[in-house]
């Protein structure tokens, strides 16, 4: 099945072989960029609209750059910058940017909104971030692990941390592409229930705890966010008191497997959910992880744009 002209809102969207595309596509572009071969003929006399209700440094310089890379224009709107949900309804939105743009990137608050734009759109609608899920992300998660191990089956990836869109997503993801995977998160900070369902189809590949210790052990990766994300700044004492305990630092990395890699999204608080030790010995990898983010989302475009 072709993926051209499909949005890209959820990995449950895709299938495994659809994942690995984006993957290896992915992978033959950075290696382009390395090179110096040029490849902004692909998406030349494009043009993508940028929708940020939450700001970010990494995915609109992903984006922006990825869509240059690409031969595109890009127009992109801050939190004030469009009346998306305010003084004009999603679906009016939705119908209004695509009769002038090829593409439409949301990042910003629930699934709903980015699904309603896609429902209403008719060019592709791409996922930068919601409350529930991730999905560029763990795109550049997966490629940074495949540089590092070689493939993503068979391994084992723990979580330590909130049960929120990162987690979400990466359950999915680990699952889909046949990693095992364990989540450490405290009471009252579980994963969305629809994803806790859906992980239940694989058994023993999949357990959900209370224990970090339980998420580092044998890890061949390891995963952590933020204890306080955008937009809940003001739980953030709360949140400090209730994952106590859930840091990753040496004596959890000791846990591991000897060449366990780290992967964070950033911003980091260094001292919070990890250790600044930790975090500067894994630094590598974690801003290979940052880098992939170009990379990802420029197959995401070439691919659901181009064909290619």
């Amino acid at each position: 099945m072709s993926l051209k002209n499909r949005s890209f809102l959820k990995l449950l969207d895709y299938t495994p072989a659809e994942i690995e595309e984006l993957l290896d596509l992915a992978a033959d572009l950075k290696a382009r960029k390395k090179a110096g071969i040029r490849h902004n003929e692909q998406l030349a006399g494009k043009n993508i609209a940028l929708i940020f209700e939450k700001t970010s440094t990494r995915t609109r310089c992903s984006f922006e750059v990825a869509a240059h890379d690409l031969g595109m224009e890009v127009t992109y709107l801050d939190p004030s910058g469009s009346q998306i949900g305010k003084k004009e309804s999603i679906a009016d939105t939705a119908q209004v940017l695509c009769g002038m743009f090829d593409g439409i990137e949301y990042r910003g608050y629930g699934q709903e909104i980015v699904n309603e734009l896609a429902k209403y759109s008719t060019v592709p609608v791409w996922n930068g971030l919601t409350n529930e899920f991730h999905p560029t992300q763990i795109l550049a998660d997966f490629l940074t692990i495949k540089e590092h191990f070689g493939k993503l089956a068979g391994l084992k990836a723990g979580f330590v941390g909130d049960g929120y869109n990162m987690a979400n997503s990466l359950i999915v993801g680990c699952l889909m592409m046949g990693m095992d995977f364990t989540i450490a998160c405290p009471n009252g900070y579980r994963p969305s229930a629809d994803v806790l369902f859906f992980a239940r189809e694989y058994g023993d590949h999949f357990k959900l705890t209370t224990a970090p210790d339980e998420a580092a052990r044998g890890a061949d990766v390891l995963f952590t966010d933020v204890w306080t994300s955008m937009g809940m700044e003001r739980e953030t004492e709360r949140r400090r008191r209730d994952f106590n305990g859930f840091c990753l630092d040496a004596a959890r990395m000791a846990l591991a497997k000897p060449d366990c890699m780290i992967q964070h999204p950033l911003p980091a608080h260094r001292g919070e959910e990890i250790t600044a030790e930790v975090l500067e010995a894994h630094a590598n990898e974690i801003f290979d992880e940052a880098e992939n983010r170009l990379h990802v989302e420029k197959a995401v475009l070439g691919i659901l744009l181009a064909g290619k």
